[in-house]
């Protein structure tokens, strides 16, 4: 049976308990299992590191609003993209990432990964020239952020799986900022999905986590290996959260896209406002890729202050309901200055940001009034 996306975040892997008939996935706060003699696990399940049926529920949910077979889950964002990219890479090889990308994503390649000889290249990955240009023999892995974060540029996915496929890398697409809701990387051909499920999937700002999702068996395994042997898995009681959340996630992520537009129109007709990016608009280089491959266009929305840094800062620092903080993805809308704070560590790199640029999370709350305050902090 066919079932549709909200309800299958509501039912996948969420049979209720067979023991007392709990609707709700029970938090197995479990460290260990009995075992019925040596070997003779109960569900497959010997240890939590291993494998926590709470943790198999969010797994299969995952999985099932991914259109893919496999799912795994991580501790954080960051765990999931440091298992993809240890599975896949060796010494010597190569990466392609976007050329704005994610501040964490570019601090673990270019900080971390490069100190165990893996080269990386950054490109603007709307360019499919240019990525095709990039690729060399030793190209493992083309990493793809789509709506990117902060700018919001487009790759296509489809066009890069076929560059993928031919070069023999893998296609890996970050698809938090659009959520399985709105976005299916897998249908397009992409190798891997990766969340983090810190953001929209859990969407209340009360849990961290990661996703890995693939219909390729061979990764499937290698992500079980490392997930197992690394150990940067999430506790019961983490995955409990991020399932709960995922219940939501069609409905929030409507209002999250509604306000958006709200926000994005009200933005465009500011005197102090720069540029408004934000794919849904006509005008914005990738909106007809991601009118082809997202459902809606999401909830972030970033835009340049014609004041500068300063006047950045500024806008950043006077409104009541969005709420300077990092992170996106929660009910309640955040405002943030990536060059200060989540791109810190791309400064002075081709991936630095603009020093006047503001990107928002709007949140579902009233749209009417988050429009208010981002005008009064404009002024």
């Amino acid at each position: 049976m066919n079932d549709g996306f909200a309800t299958r975040a509501i039912h996948a892997g969420q049979e209720p308990d067979p023991t007392t008939g709990s609707v709700i996935v029970p938090i197995h706060a479990t460290s260990t299992y009995a075992q019925d003699g040596v070997g003779g696990l109960r569900g497959g399940y010997e240890y939590s590191r291993t494998g926590n049926p709470t943790r198999t529920a969010l797994e299969t949910c995952l999985a099932s609003l991914e259109g893919g077979r496999h799912a795994r889950a991580f501790a954080s964002g960051m765990s999931a993209t440091d298992a993809v990219l240890r599975s896949v890479l060796r010494p010597g090889d190569h990466l392609v990432i976007p050329d704005d990308a994610y501040g964490g994503t570019f601090r673990l390649v270019d900080k971390v990964l490069s100190q165990w000889g893996i080269e990386h290249t950054p490109v603007p990955l709307s360019d499919v020239d240019a990525v095709r240009a990039a690729i060399r023999p030793s190209t493992k892995v083309i990493w793809v952020e789509t709506p990117t974060n902060p700018l919001l540029n487009i790759a296509d996915i489809a066009a890069l799986a076929s560059l993928a496929q031919t070069a023999g890398a893998k296609l890996v697409v970050d698809n938090t900022f659009a959520s399985p809701y709105l976005q299916n990387p897998l249908e397009f051909g992409a190798d891997v999905v990766l969340h983090s499920t810190t953001k929209y999937i859990g969407g209340h700002s009360d849990v961290v986590g990661g996703a890995l999702v693939t219909d390729d068996d061979e990764l499937a395994e290698k992500f079980a290996f490392i997930q197992n042997g690394a150990g940067a898995v999430p506790g019961p009681f983490d995955a409990w959260l991020t399932l709960r959340g995922l219940k939501t996630l069609a409905v929030r992520m409507e209002k999250h896209s509604d306000n958006a537009e709200l926000v994005t129109q009200a933005l465009l007709d500011h005197p102090k406002v720069g540029a408004v990016l934000y794919p849904g608009l006509s005008d914005h280089p990738g909106h007809h890729v991601a009118a082809k491959q997202m459902r809606r266009f999401g909830g972030m929305v970033s835009f340049t202050v014609t004041g500068g840094e300063q006047a950045a800062l500024d806008v950043c620092a006077k409104t009541r309901l969005f709420t300077l903080a990092e992170s996106l993805g929660g009910v309640e809308s955040l405002i943030e200055h990536p060059g200060k704070m989540t791109h810190a560590s791309t400064a002075g790199s081709l991936l630095q940001v603009p020093s006047d640029l503001v990107r928002v999370s709007v949140g579902i709350e009233d749209g009417a009034d988050l429009v208010a305050d981002l005008l009064q902090a404009l002024g």
